[in-house]
């Protein structure tokens, strides 16, 4: 399957990135989920749906600003 990207606001750092990896990976444990966190992009292979990964990001505590 291929990767969906989704843009995320509010990831600065690498903890950033692994808060955001584990909601995501909480809500679909066989996603394949990769963080560019220079783009501040998530791109989710496998993954739930757009719903589940906005309320993943939303739970991290980043803002989901729709797909890439």
């Amino acid at each position: 399957m291929e990767a969906i990207s989704y843009r995320v606001t509010g990831m600065t750092c690498g903890g950033c990135a692994r808060a955001v990896t584990k909601a995501l990976a909480a809500k679909a444990p066989h996603a394949k989920i990769e963080v560019d966190l220079a783009a501040a992009i998530v791109r989710v292979a496998d993954g739930p749906g757009d719903a589940a990964v906005k309320a993943a990001i939303d739970e991290a505590g980043f803002g989901f600003a729709g797909r890439a």
